[in-house]
Formats: C-alpha cells, structure tokens, sequence
C-alpha cells in the first residue's frame, strides 16, 4: 500500500472518529451546560426544544462514522474494492455535509470546516494514490 492510501485511510478514520464525537454530542450530551455551549444553544429550554431534532442528527453523523471506519478496516484486511468504496462515500458525504452546514450561514463556517477538512484531505490522498 502506498504512503498517500496509508494517509488517506488515517485521514478517514479521524474523520470517523470526530463523527462518532459528534454523535454524542448531538444524541447522548445535547442538553448539558459544555454542550450547549459549543453548539451555542442559548438556553436549556432551547435545548429541549432542539433535543429530537439533534437526536437524529446525530445518528446521520455515526452512520457517516462508521461507513468511513468500516471501510478502512475492510481495506485493511484486504476487500479493497468493498473498503474503498465505504471509505469514498463517506468522506464524500460527510465534505457534502460540511458544504451544507457551511452554507447555512457565516456563524457555522469554522464549524463545517473543522467537520468536512480530514474528509476531504482523506478524499485528496485516496485519489492522489489512485492516480499515480
């Protein structure tokens, strides 16, 4: 294996991992104090209003998680077409989601940008490695 699909497959499994972070943010810890804070929930009657709608959130961002991460270990243990495929979608679909978040206003830029930038790196270096 090449040193960029080496890097692209490190890539994705960070991306996994901040989406599993995500997760509990949005699905287990929404309406604590640290939470609401970093989400810049006003107030905990705004977070109980919001907590279904994140809930699902949340389950979008670890099924995102677990696409990327379950590809880099079916690459690793050699079904690379299958792998691949899994760690593409998700890296492309969590930069989309970026995309989305980062349109809906200037205040969740830095937001999208922490969320869809180790996606999209993993996307460069996966097809970087493809080409050469």
């Amino acid at each position: 294996m090449s040193l960029l699909s080496s890097v692209a497959l490190v890539l994705a499994t960070l991306a996994g991992f901040l989406h599993v972070m995500i997760f509990v943010f949005e699905s287990v810890l929404w309406t604590t104090p640290r939470v609401r804070a970093v989400f810049r929930i006003a107030s905990e009657e705004e977070a109980r209003a919001t907590k279904f709608m994140a809930f699902n959130q949340g389950f979008y961002n670890l099924f995102l998680a677990v696409g990327a991460v379950l590809g880099v270990v079916l690459v690793l243990l050699g079904t690379r077409t299958v792998g691949w495929t899994l760690v593409v979608f998700s890296c492309a679909s969590m930069v989309a989601a970026a995309t989305v978040l980062a349109g809906t206003g200037a205040g969740y830029r830095s937001t999208a940008l922490r969320q869809g930038v180790l996606p999209l790196l993993a996307l460069v270096c996966a097809g970087t490695a493809t080409l050469s």
